[in-house]
């Protein structure tokens, strides 16, 4: 007797379904990583609260049936947390998988194919007719291989230990570099010291979303340990939040061009019906329309080679700083420095914390590491070099410029020097480069507009002309903002007190609590609510603090 195709059929559903059930039955009893990983313990009650539903469709792609908004953030904010380049190769195809580049994604618990191809290779024409034991002997075997690749990971090339390390200073050093001396210049002398206590902080809750990936495999991005630790609530909220911090760096971004752009070219204008656009606001309008078609674009992947030149003019900016103090001999300005400035200290906190909002993409960059166990060690390395580097463009450039410094120290360096003009067209270059103004304008902006798409119907979802019409709008939106309110260092400031707390500081601690409820030691709940405690007093006071400077701008 031979068995049918659809015989075949009928006992392949059978041994889906049991191998789902089996999978729900031990979903709690999984290897969190590979083996040179130390595996973390957790409480079921953790386990029991996360809404796993949400991570079942994650390879399908995304549309505003999902219940699980956002779907898209992982391929979008790969792009943002890894430096693609010929020998740093993170970026692949965006439709074979879930994830947009190349890092080992963890193994879910369900089966991951392609969603254009069978589960089973098919047979050949000859072998369709084979006998009972012969095929029964097959599909055991197919079976044994789907059972055994529920518990293990696929191998991908994934990203090595000083890949990683670039990868996090590219992330963190961003143009936050540029307004480090103006931070001294807020708080004084005595107010450093919060940068180095926010380069603590951070790097703790770092590794608290590290003990929280852990947790579940099914856990691939931010938003996922939001909803593991809050439920849909939790995941709509962290989502909204790394939204709306990477809507107000565009909006940074074309401040920080319009005003270094008009440094170059302060007698540029233009007069429209009778009315005279000065350089600022040009240079604002021209390099919104100039981005524009590039934010067009739906596989940003291209877009994200030019990202390796980030760490380059960071050195380029450090050392043309450097060069002007030193040999260029400008001079020195420490008698007008202050110790201590209370009154705007709050505005410096803002600032010293957008100096280590890079936590919406750690996740990723632990994700895409081949030894994860090294990540603590990644982790300390790119804190420490961005440190060094913030740390030293501020005290240089407070020494240099003293309380005459600008919320952009180029915008202080001597037009006529070499140096100073290399420093200027780095810094209009380095938006193009570099995280949270990174990888371009385009590739900032397109996390937001990707999770704007997915909430267009269905039956719409295929038509690019929505997707044009939602980016076009929020480039137009930025720009009217950057013109509205054209203060850089006050609009980091804000950035910083208000989002920047929440996501380095104040959801990691809360979300690690959550889920590793139950199994935290005391001095890990005591130090969690230390920072929280830290975060929300400084977002009230730096938030404060920052729209108040805001207002008073206008009056």
């Amino acid at each position: 007797m031979k068995i049918s195709e659809s015989d075949c059929i009928l006992l392949l559903d059978t041994e889906n379904k049991e191998i789902n059930e089996d999978k729900e039955l031990e979903r709690d009893d999984f290897d969190g990583g590979s083996d040179d990983e130390q595996n973390c313990d957790f409480s079921n009650n953790a386990i029991d609260d996360l809404n796993c539903d949400s991570f079942n469709n994650v390879d399908d792609e995304p549309h505003s049936s999902d219940p699980s908004w956002p779907q898209s953030y992982r391929k979008s904010m790969d792009l943002l947390g890894t430096v693609a380049s010929p020998s740093l190769s993170f970026v692949g195809s965006p439709r074979g998988s879930f994830l947009l580049s190349s890092p080992k994604q963890r193994q879910s618990s369900k089966v991951t194919t392609s969603l254009g191809n069978p589960l089973l290779p098919p047979l050949a024409d000859n072998q369709r007719h084979t006998s009972n034991h012969s095929l029964h002997s097959q599909w055991t075997s197919s079976t044994k291989t789907l059972s055994q690749s529920l518990h293990q990971k696929p191998q991908i090339r994934q990203s090595s230990f000083s890949q990683a390390v670039v990868n996090g200073v590219n992330l963190l050093c961003g143009v936050a570099l540029l307004s480090t001396p103006y931070a001294v210049k807020e708080g004084g002398w005595i107010g450093l010291s919060i940068m180095f206590i926010f380069c603590a902080l951070c790097f703790y809750t770092g590794l608290l979303l590290r003990d929280c990936l852990d947790t579940n495999p099914r856990l691939q991005t931010y938003p996922d340990i939001g909803e593991a630790a809050f439920g849909i609530p939790g995941r709509l909220l962290v989502s909204i939040v790394l939204y709306v911090e990477l809507y107000a760096s565009c909006v940074e971004f074309i401040i920080l061009e319009s005003d270094n752009i008009s440094t170059l070219f302060p007698n540029a204008h233009v007069i429209i019906g009778g009315n005279q656009l000065n350089s600022h606001s040009f240079f604002a309008i021209l390099i919104t329309f100039i981005i524009l078609p590039t934010v067009w674009l739906r596989d940003m992947s291209v877009l994200s080679y030019i990202s390796a030149g980030g760490v380059f003019v960071t050195i380029i900016l450090v050392v043309s700083l450097f060069w002007i103090g030193l040999v260029d001999n400008i001079g020195f300005q420490m008698e007008t420095t202050k110790m201590l400035n209370l009154s705007t200290l709050p505005v410096s906190i803002g600032m010293y914390g957008y100096c280590y909002a890079g936590h919406a993409v750690l996740p990723n960059i632990y994700m895409s590491m081949e030894k994860r166990s090294q990540y603590p060690l990644v982790l300390f390395a790119s804190f420490a070099i961005c440190t060094i580097i913030y740390a030293g463009v501020a005290i240089m450039g407070y020494m240099m410029f003293g309380e005459s410094i600008e919320s952009q120290f180029t915008l202080n360096l001597p037009p006529k020097l070499l140096a100073s003009k290399i420093a200027l067209w780095a810094t209009v270059i380095s938006p193009l480069t570099k995280y949270p103004f990174s990888i371009t304008y385009a590739l900032t902006i397109s996390p937001v507009a990707k999770s704007l798409e997915e909430l267009i119907p269905l039956k719409h979802s295929k038509s690019h002309v929505y997707s044009i019409l939602i980016r076009t709008a929020l480039v137009i939106s930025t720009l009217i903002v950057a013109l509205t309110v054209p203060f850089f260092g006050l609009v980091m400031s804000l950035i910083g007190s208000l989002l920047s707390m929440l996501v380095s500081l104040i959801f990691p601690c809360a979300c690690f609590l959550r889920i590793l409820r139950g199994n935290v030691t005391r001095f890990q709940v005591s130090l969690c609510v230390l920072i929280i405690a830290t975060g929300f007093i400084s977002l009230s006071f730096g938030t404060y603090t920052a729209i108040s400077e805001i207002i008073q701008q206008y009056l």
